[in-house]
């Protein structure tokens, strides 16, 4: 038994979870009873724990993770102004005339809510909460209905900006870099957020795609379960209305994504800049009527002329000779700074007024606090599991798959995907793949594909039960006539349909590694 104590940690673990223990400590007291036990069988090095504190050292000081907390409060603002609201409202005057329009108007806004926040939980009850009933009440069947806005929301996770591709890309990288000193590198190529994101586009769109084609097909062969919204449900289309609503996250998404990809600024830059983009529109979207608009409008042009400015000159007034041009430039900053932050104070304090900022503020603490304590635990786990020889076994098993390279990472996949009933992304991504993924980059898998190939496969793992967590959020919103055996019904389509998406960008590598290929 002892021999294999390894395989033991794991399936303490397993059951562990299975008996309902917070998932963090779980995973940090597993690893502190193995390295025990180790110990007392002279199987683990109990030195190596000294270790421990570097490496939380090193997460904690991590730039690109501070990026997390900022993408949070972006996401949580916009859901929490209602601007997610007004969107599925608009998209689904738009779409309703069309049999299966509305599903369609919950994937394109999902997408939509994807791109400019990334948080899974916030969409999915944000949308179950608006959008579920109005289905459910123009005749469309439960399981379709909850299927697509359980499923909607999970694209928050492939879409960037997310925790996810975040999280991915550091582990990826580290991997890696790993990989390469194990062949005998010395100089060592890393894996950037930036490039995660790009990668991770265009299979993104394709799953919306996918997803598209699912509904309009389903509405065709099943009408009466996905019907028109009628005149009367659907109200007047404004265009202007659309327009208004739909420009602003537009922008929002294209001053963070554009930023990332276009090398202007890195991750935490970016999502700094989404999270006050967010809070301005927020501002906008909580109006008193006051008539303090004007200055919310020019401080938001003040921080936008500032960032512009920022990219196309340089002012340096500590320089020994300094012009009167550079004085006035540097004068005209200053005034636009105090712009934006008078602009950035009108709509915090609507936020407060409004009774949504502290929430906002607890949530974004409690959800970065569980991402970070659930890695240092990891890594607490993977430090013993690798100490008592776990690694080693979990390498040969993977060389000696038949069929090679292909068959290696054949089984990792299957492995990831059935770990998705009973873990989270998280916990997977920090514990398993730092394991299996350096392997796979040695047999000559391309890590960035690699990469989005196994973001795919976690996403999915929000939408298997019993424990994917945008089925816990859907089920916690949704109105009581929709069951649980409905959920799991409707989701089961969705999932075939992101195996699918694998497939493809398996087959078509170039989808994952086109965007990455030009922009870096």
């Amino acid at each position: 038994m002892i021999e294999y104590l390894d395989l033991l940690m794991f399936m303490v673990l397993f059951g562990a979870i299975m008996l309902g223990y917070p998932v963090a400590f779980t995973i940090a007291g597993v690893g502190v009873l193995f390295a025990l036990i180790g110990m007392a069988t002279d199987h683990f090095d109990f030195i190596l724990m000294g270790a421990l504190s570097q490496r939380i050292f090193g997460i904690m000081t991590r730039d690109v993770l501070v990026a997390i907390p900022l993408f949070v409060i972006m996401g949580l603002v916009l859901e929490r102004s209602r601007i997610a609201e007004d969107l599925l409202e608009e998209m689904g005057r738009l779409f309703g005339s069309l049999r299966g329009g509305l599903g369609l108007a919950v994937i394109i806004v999902g997408a939509l809510l994807a791109a400019s926040t990334g948080i899974v939980g916030a969409t999915v009850v944000t949308m179950a909460l608006i959008a579920l009933p109005t289905m459910i009440r123009n005749g469309y069947s439960n399981s379709l209905a909850a299927g697509t806005v359980a499923t909607a929301g999970t694209l928050g996770q492939i879409i960037p900006p997310s925790t996810l591709l975040i999280i991915l890309s550091e582990v990826m990288s580290n991997a890696f870099q790993q990989a390469q000193i194990e062949q005998g590198l010395f100089t060592l190529e890393t894996i950037s957020v930036g490039q995660m994101f790009a990668a991770a586009l265009l299979p993104g769109l394709l799953l919306v795609g996918l997803y598209i084609i699912y509904i309009l097909v389903y509405a065709h062969l099943k009408p009466a379960a996905a019907p028109a919204l009628s005149a009367e449900m659907r109200g007047q289309v404004s265009l202007k209305r659309i327009v208004t609503i739909l420009i602003p996250p537009m922008a929002l998404i294209i001053a963070v994504l554009g930023s990332i990809l276009g090398g202007v600024a890195t991750p935490t830059e970016a999502a700094s800049v989404g999270a006050m983009g967010a809070v301005l529109l927020a501002g906008f979207r909580l109006s008193d009527g006051n008539g303090s608009n004007h200055w919310l409008a020019i401080g938001t042009a003040a921080q936008i002329s500032v960032v512009l400015l920022a990219g196309a000159v340089t002012v340096r007034l500590q320089k020994d000779v300094v012009s009167w041009s550079e004085y006035a430039l540097g004068a005209l900053i200053i005034v636009m700074l105090c712009l934006a932050v008078n602009a950035l104070y009108i709509s915090l304090k609507r936020l407060y007024k409004a009774g949504m900022l502290a929430p906002i503020t607890t949530n974004t603490m409690t959800i970065t606090s569980m991402i970070f304590v659930t890695i240092i635990a990891a890594s607490l786990f993977s430090l013993v599991f690798i100490g008592i020889g776990g690694e080693e076994r979990v390498q040969s098993i993977i060389a000696e798959m038949p069929g090679g390279p292909v068959g290696a990472l054949l089984f990792v996949m299957a492995l990831i995907f059935i770990l998705g009933f009973f873990l989270d992304f998280v916990e997977i991504s920090v514990i398993l793949l730092p394991i299996v993924v350096p392997t796979l980059i040695m047999m000559g898998h391309d890590p960035i594909w690699l990469a989005v190939l196994i973001a795919i496969n976690l996403q999915t793992s929000f939408l298997t039960p019993p424990f994917g967590f945008s089925l816990f959020y859907l089920r916690g919103a949704a109105p009581r006539e929709v069951t649980t055996g409905q959920i799991y019904y409707g989701v089961a389509p969705y999932i075939v349909m992101q195996l699918l998406g694998i497939a493809l960008i398996w087959f078509w590598p170039n989808i994952a590694t086109y965007l990455p290929n030009i922009l870096f």
